[in-house]
């Protein structure tokens, strides 16, 4: 199991390292020069060439491409991650204050993913081709098809027009006032994790059903066990591999749908913070951020990976 968990670490540690080459190599060659979107297309045209080059010198861009990656590497390791063009404060203050934010619709997504996706999965496969059983498949390739940002908007609309519901547009942290923090993360939670227990619920229902068509499984219908606990205790728990692998990919749709909705609420997190960088062109902004977000999406695949590994013990030797 060690040898499993440091050879899986050292993969995570290739590919966030083959992640950051890729994130810089985008952000040089972008179209556009980084003081036209700083000063703006008249004020850059007023800048002399020693200015350009200034400036240019002052935001370390005028270095060799190999030197600003080295300095950016080292300015991770420092937990130093620049600042904005266009605000005083650091990328890491800007992590600081609005991560918790994104991190509480992250996981409460994933949490309502499994809450509801798992039992409807679960019910459809125990009764295959029923009304339920349809109407579940129906739902879940709804909610599949439908856009995440969509449906946000339906919902930010439906509340405003109906019942004149304004939420918090400030962040408020969970710890201050947990009942401000819950109406702004609730929403985009909902649409993620609505979207996810679709995926949840179509992978739990195939997998359950070729599961219990398994010998064992008729085995423990033979010696009388009750139907619940053959489904809960002897079929459930290898089903529900697959639906932790999927667990992880899916971790990749919350952090790139985090981006359009919070958007679509007006949620101050790390995904509004994204679409403001990329509408600005604010190069240190967007570079560090979808970084953090590789980086987070790499860890939590290890994760999957090890406690794919902790409930199916042969995979350790794979």
């Amino acid at each position: 199991m060690h040898k499993y968990i440091l050879r899986r670490c050292a993969f995570g540690f290739l590919t966030i390292f083959g992640v950051s080459v890729i994130v810089f190599v985008i952000m040089r060659i972008l179209p556009g020069d980084p003081l036209v979107a700083v000063f703006g297309y008249e004020g850059f045209t007023k800048l002399s060439e020693e200015d350009r080059a200034h400036y240019m010198a002052e935001l370390g861009l005028s270095d060799p491409l190999y030197v600003q990656y080295a300095n950016w590497l080292r300015d991770i390791a420092r937990g130093e991650f620049g600042k904005s063009f266009f605000r005083d404060d650091s990328v890491a203050d800007l992590i600081i204050r609005r991560g918790p934010l994104s991190a509480e619709i992250g996981l409460l997504s994933v949490l309502l993913s499994w809450i509801i996706g798992l039992p409807v999965g679960i019910i459809s496969a125990i009764r295959p081709n029923s009304v339920m059983d349809n109407s579940a498949r129906f739902f879940t390739i709804l909610f599949i098809a439908v856009p995440g940002f969509w449906l946000g908007m339906l919902i930010v609309l439906a509340l405003l027009f109906w019942f004149g519901y304004n939420p918090p547009l400030t962040g408020v942290p969970l710890w201050e006032d947990p009942w401000s923090n819950l109406q702004i993360v609730l929403g985009p939670a909902v649409v993620l994790g609505v979207g996810q227990a679709a995926y949840i619920a179509r992978m739990s229902r195939s997998s359950l059903l070729e599961v219990i068509r398994e010998d064992y499984v008729r085995t423990a219908r033979a010696k009388g066990i009750v139907e619940r606990l053959v489904v809960l205790r002897h079929a459930l728990p290898n089903a529900l591999l697959p639906v932790i692998t999927l667990s992880g990919i899916l971790m990749g749709l919350t952090i790139a749908g985090s981006i359009p909705v919070e958007r679509a609420f007006g949620v101050p997190g790390l995904g509004l913070a994204m679409f403001t960088a990329v509408i600005e062109r604010d190069i240190f902004v967007m570079q560090n951020l979808v970084f953090l977000y590789s980086m987070v999406f790499v860890v939590i695949n290890i994760v999957i990976d090890i406690a794919y590994a902790w409930f199916d013990p042969r995979i350790h030797y794979q």
